[in-house]
């Protein structure tokens, strides 16, 4: 936490992809200050705003950039470079306030020092289909409908309440490889349920659940 030199623990409580939105509940935390949230809904093109994140994510004091809204309701896809997946985000505030990698989950504040947006940014293994010196956040409207959701723990076809489900392993996806019975292990992360397990390089898993 900058300002305060510590670090926590901390639990998945829920996320959303589709509006790239997650919490997080820290372990053991208290007496930590929080922030003023604005009105998305009164903001406007031409506002001078400030981006505060990690820029680069080299952790220390929050980076910050400054810029101005330059457009409203905004769409990008965010595309994952490993596989080509994409997710589509909407309702974004444009900005030209130099965004970066590591700035996601940062705050985008209006010249009162409110919150009026969540900063989104592509990072390592993820681009945006955009061009030019673009930023975006989510509207803090939005976001906060989204975290409410998760906080009263109401699942969605959007919203998964909990974390991730993990196995820990590498799939081989090379036609070499092809199983048409499962899908072939090339390796397991050291300590993850899969290697605790027993499985193995070679191993193929046949179904899940079952």
């Amino acid at each position: 936490v900058p300002g305060t030199g510590q670090s926590y623990s901390a639990n998945v409580v829920g996320y959303d992809r589709t509006h790239d939105v997650a919490i997080i509940q820290l372990k053991n935390a208290s007496g930590l200050k929080t922030v003023n949230l604005g009105d998305s809904a009164k903001i406007g093109v031409g506002q001078a705003v400030v981006g505060l994140g990690n820029a680069g994510g080299v952790g220390g004091t929050p980076s910050t950039a400054v810029g101005q809204i330059t457009a409203l309701n905004q769409s990008i896809t965010a595309q994952d470079e490993s596989n080509g997946t994409s997710e589509r985000l909407t309702g974004l505030i444009q900005t030209d306030a130099n965004i970066q990698p590591g700035d996601s989950g940062g705050a985008l504040i209006n010249s009162s020092g409110e919150v009026i947006g969540m900063d989104t940014a592509a990072s390592t293994g993820f681009s945006f289909q955009t061009q030019g010196n673009q930023g975006f956040a989510i509207p803090i409207n939005s976001a906060m409908a989204v975290a409410n959701q998760i906080r009263a723990g109401k699942a969605s076809s959007s919203i998964h309440i909990g974390p991730t489900a993990f196995l820990g392993v590498e799939v081989d996806t090379s036609s070499s490889a092809a199983n048409t019975q499962g899908a072939t292990i090339s390796g397991t992360i050291a300590s993850g349920p899969a290697a605790a397990a027993g499985i193995g390089n070679a191993d193929v898993i046949t179904s899940l659940g079952g």
